[in-house]
């Protein structure tokens, strides 16, 4: 295995690479634009969350926010369990960004891996993680690479003779649809190839309260998340989005497994976007997010339908998440 070193912060070292395969920003002016166009109005699937945001940091810290509690406990209890079925010399790819206590906790149980990919479609961001991986891991070959998580991606060469592994940590499956999170699966497979294997993290179903209170917290961290799509949209596509106009809403439907964060607006309003302008009546809701919830045999059966065969499954003591390890297999 490999360590993060004598525990003095080893000085700053750069990537081995950085590969731009992102769309470029008419491409997500286009994409917001068509999904503000359809009645209702829903920026959903279109990964707009700011993983990285200071929201973010405080709500995982909070006691009603199970997610990435649970899962550093899968990877300190299970670890070694999981990097025994990965062998030794892996090429880890990481998916979506922003989950860097979950990747360290992963790097440090694998057997030797020789690499790191991170892959998510924020270059700052990207990049950031990257080189915080470098510093702590000096001996990782670690590169990034800018994509569309939902487009097809090259990845850099599997070279250290171990297999490849993409890792999709803190239920970023959960917040495409299953229809779409079929279609992501199936691209990463293709991405990593035959023989290679996806470990995704998936918030499985569980009391209404306890994820009522998890996604809709009293203390405004679930608020300011959301709102914070706003303000992204202002800084990319010089919207005019005042955040103090909507109002966040929170509903879980348990049947459907489905929590859905909605912006509400407080009074009739016109927001300008990349040049067109859309009118938000009073009242009318903009749905931002939505975050699915799985049975362990409902996700089981989503992962063979993109092609993939589930060969493991490890979950925190309380079973409200769980990390299934995919296999993809061959094509005829």
């Amino acid at each position: 295995m490999i360590g993060e070193g004598s525990g003095r912060t080893p000085p700053p070292r750069e990537i081995v690479a950085f590969h731009d395969h992102g769309s470029p920003m008419s491409d997500l002016a286009r994409v917001v634009l068509d999904a503000l166009g359809q009645e209702p109005k829903s920026l959903a699937g279109l990964a707009l969350i700011d993983r990285r945001s200071a929201a973010l940091r405080q709500l995982c810290g909070l006691p009603e926010y199970y997610l990435q509690r649970c899962e550093v406990e899968i990877l300190r209890t299970h670890g070694e369990a999981i990097a025994a079925v990965i062998g030794a010399h892996a090429q880890l790819i990481g998916i979506g960004g922003g989950c860097l206590d979950q990747i360290r906790h992963l790097i440090s149980a694998l057997t030797d891996p020789w690499a790191f990919v991170t892959v998510d479609d924020e270059r700052e961001g990207l990049l950031a993680d990257a080189r915080l991986v470098q510093q702590l891991w000096p001996r990782l070959w670690v590169e990034a690479v800018r994509a569309d998580l939902q487009a097809s991606m090259t990845l850099p060469p599997n070279a250290g003779g171990g297999r490849r592994i993409a890792y999709m940590p803190g239920n970023i499956i959960g917040n495409f649809d299953p229809a779409s999170a079929i279609g992501l699966l199936a691209q990463l497979g293709a991405a990593v190839g035959a023989g290679g294997l996806i470990l995704v993290t998936v918030d499985l179903r569980k009391s209404p309260l306890i994820v009522s209170s998890a996604y809709d917290d009293p203390h405004g961290c679930n608020q300011a998340l959301i709102l914070g799509v706003l303000d992204r949209l202002n800084r990319q596509l010089d919207a005019t989005f005042d955040p103090r106009l909507f109002e966040h809403h929170v509903r879980y439907e348990p049947e459907r497994g489905c929590v859905s964060a909605n912006l509400v607006s407080l009074g009739p309003q016109d927001v300008r976007i990349a040049g067109t302008v859309f009118r938000f009546a009073q009242g009318e809701a903009l749905l931002v997010e939505r975050s699915w919830k799985y049975e362990v045999d409902d996700f089981r059966a989503l992962a063979r339908g993109a092609g993939l065969r589930p060969i493991g499954l490890w979950q925190d003591a309380r079973a409200y998440v769980g990390s299934f390890l995919l296999e993809v297999m061959p094509t005829d």
